[in-house]
Formats: structure tokens, C-alpha cells, sequence
């Protein structure tokens, strides 16, 4: 049987449009973690490097910002969304 590499989903992060719709996706989860993960797929996917140059953060304060249970501030996720060229927008929510 031939053994199949792990799946990245950096690998399929190759376009604006694609990163943006898979934020929305991530942002759709109560869990606040599935967004940093999806942050930090964006963030491979364009380079670690590049991003803690755009964001002035040091490329370990990425990682840790973006590890499984980080809590990072506000204006942290701020500086690496913006670096990413992504907006966030609210929306009014649809009643239930």
C-alpha cells in the first residue's frame, strides 16, 4: 500500500481569493482556535519569514502566536491579517 503524504492545506493556499474564503471558513467556527490555525496555514503558505518582516514581529513570536492555544492579543492578529492582505469585515447576522 502506498503511503500518502500528511495533508497541508498551505500547499492549496495560491490565490486572494482562495486565502479569503478559507478565513471566512475558519471564522465560521466557534472555536477560536480553528482561526489561528487557518492563520497560520495562510502564513506558511506566504512565508513565515516574509510575514514577521511585514508584521515587525520576530518569526518566534509568530509561532507562538499561531501554536494550538495561543491567545494572542487583538493587535497582534491585527498586524499578521493585514500583513496577509485580508480585511475583516462584520456582518449583520442572520436571525435563528
Amino acid at each position: 500500500m502506498k503511503k500518502l503524504p500528511p495533508f497541508d492545506a498551505a500547499d492549496y493556499l495560491d490565490s486572494d481569493e482562495v486565502i479569503a474564503e478559507y478565513l471566512n471558513a475558519a471564522l465560521e467556527d466557534e472555536n477560536p482556535d480553528v482561526f489561528l490555525v487557518a492563520v497560520r496555514d495562510v502564513a506558511k503558505a506566504r512565508g513565515m519569514a516574509q510575514l514577521a518582516k511585514d508584521t515587525g514581529l520576530g518569526r518566534e513570536s509568530l509561532y507562538k502566536a499561531l501554536s494550538p492555544g495561543a491567545k494572542p492579543r487583538y493587535d497582534t492578529v491585527l498586524k499578521l491579517v493585514r500583513a496577509l492582505g485580508v480585511e475583516l469585515r462584520a456582518t449583520a447576522a442572520t436571525p435563528k
